[in-house]
């Protein structure tokens, strides 16, 4: 099947809510077109596609949506085919006997996504987590997130919601695998977390994820070779062209 105009995903390769939507696209195996940004737009251009000003942003059809966790919503409610797989998809993004618990899950892995976005980025702009009392204190909020997700995992064998692969599994392994591939001063401890390493583990052995990595990025980085090696300050012997290679922007 070919790429379909009816669905379009506009997102930067290094955001982990991006990389989310795209690992559900592909657990869907729904074809989309990739409008893939390099660069950040200037504030005009990024605001004609959503008053946000952020991405990812999805079209189906006429629908434009943007934030990562509804337009997951979206998908796995309005796509019902799920192709083969162990364990397959959710079949929503919460369970309707444990709505409120799994509505919860969700909303702190994206509050702490979000705080390791933010120091990322303002690590880029030259502060860093000590240098900034908001960044310290976005820092800490990290143990204290994860202590309470590795309470929520029945076990070392299982994700969030029991047979499944779910939203909430899927986006606490980009932001978790963004921060280890960021040198920005926030280190999730992992390790320290069995039942959350596991699972990760296992997610990035699955297909989906494998078709969409997350690699590591500093300045200079400006694009990776099929490996995963990174590229710095443009091509040089034996880097792929752009049109083989992947570039990246700062995120």
């Amino acid at each position: 099947m070919g790429v379909t105009s009816l669905r379009a995903l506009l997102f930067t390769t290094g955001s982990p809510f991006a990389r989310a939507i795209r690992i559900v696209l592909d657990e869907l195996n729904l074809d989309y077109e990739r409008r893939e940004e390099i660069t950040t737009p200037s504030v005009e251009h990024r605001a004609a596609t959503s008053p946000t000003l952020q991405v990812p942003v999805y079209w189906d059809g006429d629908l434009r949506l943007w934030e990562s966790d509804l337009i997951a919503e979206y998908l796995l409610h309005n796509y019902k085919k799920r192709p083969d797989a162990k364990p397959p998809l959710a079949e929503r993004a919460w369970r309707p006997s444990d709505e409120w618990r799994d509505k919860l899950v969700l909303s702190t892995i994206q509050t702490m996504g979000t705080a390791i976005t933010t120091i990322s980025q303002m690590k880029w702009a030259g502060l860093a987590v000590t240098d900034n009392a908001y960044l310290t204190r976005a820092a800490s909020r990290l143990p204290y997130a994860m202590n309470w997700l590795e309470g929520e995992l029945p076990d070392d064998r299982s994700g969030f919601l029991p047979g499944c692969l779910s939203i909430q599994d899927i986006f606490l392994a980009c932001h978790l695998r963004f921060a280890e591939n960021r040198p920005i001063g926030v280190d999730p401890r992992i390790s320290d977390h069995p039942k959350i390493a596991r699972l990760l583990s296992r997610l990035d052995e699955r297909p989906s994820f494998r078709a969409n990595p997350i690699w590591w990025w500093e300045p200079g980085v400006t694009g990776y070779e099929a490996d995963g090696t990174p590229i710095y300050g443009g091509r040089t012997a034996g880097t792929p062209s752009s049109a083989s290679g992947t570039n990246v922007t700062a995120l």
